[in-house]
């Protein structure tokens, strides 16, 4: 029983320790000879401290062992490598020892030979053939172009010459230089209803009193006259067909005559002393693109003078039916003019591109006298001081400057004064209309300045800011700040507020008077223009409609 327990637990330890030989293998065997040869020399220093321990368990066993097994394990074992020191019997355990090794590493190799093959067909993908591609029976070959080829199209042929392509016609094309016809758009112009029209016109002017100087009313009596101006229906009517760039009245103190320039080149007549106001309207097409400045002559005042963005101005003369070429400039585009002499035979035009022209309109031709530079990028509104005509003012884009007409140098003159507070783009700069001592500005920060130009040396102080909504988008007129030409220290302005209306303000910058109506007043009225003499108040809107407030 001791022998039988001693073998199990020999083959026991002999699993744990033995190491798979792989014979198949050339790379393995000799990591596994030596791992072999290390376990049997463990085992048989093993078996030595055992069998010391048990001796008396042993040597009964060792007896038992037949002569026979002795001589197998002999002639098994032999030689000084095979261990031949040991005993027979140890030698024989030593033989069954690597023999259950050799069994156990050649069962280990093949599960794991068998595992690799497993773990080779998994990862290998699988074959892809390519597929062919189906042959067409009526398939298109690669395209070709039949231009290269010189292979007409079918059922077309080609041209014998590449025709020219098609000129496009400028949409605002200038109208030819030289007087124009007054030419109504909206009727006939060889009615008698015409006729009357231009004549009515020309015999308003010629019986229309001069401006005179005189005192200015107190603010009480001139806000109770403001308060009776009133808007009807009648008193509203759509004249151009565009936005309104320029407003003009006539200063007749009998009849109501209001003039519009339109963004399309239009210029509208109205006469609200006629009805039907149909019947009161004349639209003509003197330039091509939108007219900015408008102003009836102070000496005639049945001429009516325009500025075009289309390098033009022309005099629309109503007492013969033409208008007139006064000034031409095809190089440079032109923003706003004003008279420099007070019997309006000279003017000072300003320039897009920040340049000034000084035209005479008793010279013949359509030429300038003298082309000025300025140092300013761009020039929106020119103004002539009311008293002092040898002074000007310029608004460009975010500074004002303001010349003396006699020191102008055509390769560039320098402002006497130059105002560079505004942060934003300046639209409008004019002076009061009767002494000239203030200048009002409208800028896009939403502020309306005053300056003090009492005295104009270096510096013009600034007397009042006023707060005022002045972004108008795209697609309303830009606000334009005037002066009522009767109260001199008040201004008109429109107002983007709800309902609808159009503001004056005095120069401290108190509100004076709002002009609304819910009914009639529904729009944004960007230009405004007040009649010199009576309480009669013109404003445009973007549509091309005219607004009258009058007592």
């Amino acid at each position: 029983m001791a022998c039988k327990k001693y073998k199990k637990t020999e083959i026991k330890s002999c699993r744990r320790i033995s190491t798979p030989k792989m014979e198949a293998i050339t790379v393995d065997s000799s990591k596994a000879e030596s791992t072999l040869q290390n376990s049997s020399i463990d085992v048989h220093a093993e078996n030595n401290q055992r069998h010391k321990s048990t001796s008396d368990t042993v040597i009964p066993c060792v007896e038992m062992e037949s002569s026979e097994e002795r001589e197998s394990d002999e002639d098994t074992i032999s030689g000084p490598d095979d261990f031949s020191g040991l005993s027979p019997y140890e030698r024989k355990r030593l033989k069954n020892i690597s023999e259950n090794a050799n069994f156990f590493a050649s069962l280990q190799l093949s599960e794991s030979a068998a595992r690799l093959r497993k773990m080779i067909k998994k990862r290998q993908p699988p074959e892809s053939k390519r597929k062919k591609p189906k042959k067409r029976e009526n398939g298109i070959g690669c395209r070709r172009s039949m231009r290269l080829l010189n292979v007409d199209p079918s059922e077309i042929s080609l041209p014998a010459t590449a025709t020219q392509p098609a000129l496009v016609a400028d949409e605002n094309p200038l109208l030819p230089p030289g007087p124009l016809e007054m030419t109504p758009e909206n009727r006939d112009d060889n009615s008698e209803l015409f006729k009357g029209f231009l004549h009515t016109w020309a015999e308003v002017s010629k019986t229309s009193s001069k401006n005179t100087k005189k005192e200015l009313p107190s603010i009480k009596s001139y806000k109770a006259n403001l308060s009776g101006m009133v808007i009807s229906e009648d008193t509203v009517y759509k004249v151009t067909k565009g936005p309104i760039l320029s407003l003009a009245l006539h200063p007749s103190e009998i009849k109501t005559l209001v003039a519009a320039g339109a963004k399309s080149g239009q210029v509208g007549l109205w006469d609200l002393t006629h009805q039907p106001k149909e019947d009161g309207t004349y639209v003509f097409q003197p330039h091509s693109q939108p007219v900015s400045c408008l102003y009836f002559s102070p000496t005639n005042p049945a001429h009516i003078l325009s500025l075009s963005y289309d390098s033009t101005i022309r005099c629309g003369d109503f007492s013969s039916a033409v208008f007139e070429e006064v000034y031409r400039n095809e190089r440079s585009s032109f923003s706003s003019f004003d008279f420099l002499a007070e019997d309006a035979t000279t003017l000072i035009v300003g320039h897009w591109d920040g340049s000034m022209s000084l035209v005479d309109r008793r010279t013949p031709g359509t030429s300038y006298e003298k082309f000025i530079s300025s140092s300013l990028r761009k020039i929106r509104t020119v103004h002539v001081h009311p008293v002092h005509r040898q002074y000007f003012i310029t608004a460009g884009l975010r500074d004002i400057h303001i010349y003396d007409a006699r020191h102008l140098n055509p390769r560039g003159s320098q402002p006497l004064i130059s105002v560079t507070e505004h942060t934003k783009s300046i639209a409008s700069a004019y002076f009061s209309p009767l002494t000239g001592n203030r200048i009002v500005t409208t800028c896009a920060d939403c502020k309306l300045r005053i300056f003090d130009s009492s005295c104009i040396s270096s510096q013009i102080p600034l007397l009042t800011t006023i707060r005022h909504n002045t972004i108008t988008g795209r697609w309303l007129t830009r606000f334009q700040a005037v002066w009522d030409p009767k109260q001199e220290d008040c201004l008109i302005v429109g107002s983007m507020a709800h309902p609808r209306q159009v503001e004056i303000f005095h120069e401290t910058g108190k509100r004076v008077h709002s002009f609304l109506d819910g009914e009639c007043l529904v729009s944004v009225c960007s230009i405004n223009a007040m009649h010199p003499t009576r309480y009669i108040l013109a404003g445009g809107n973007s549509s091309g409609k005219i607004h009258v407030f009058m007592n």
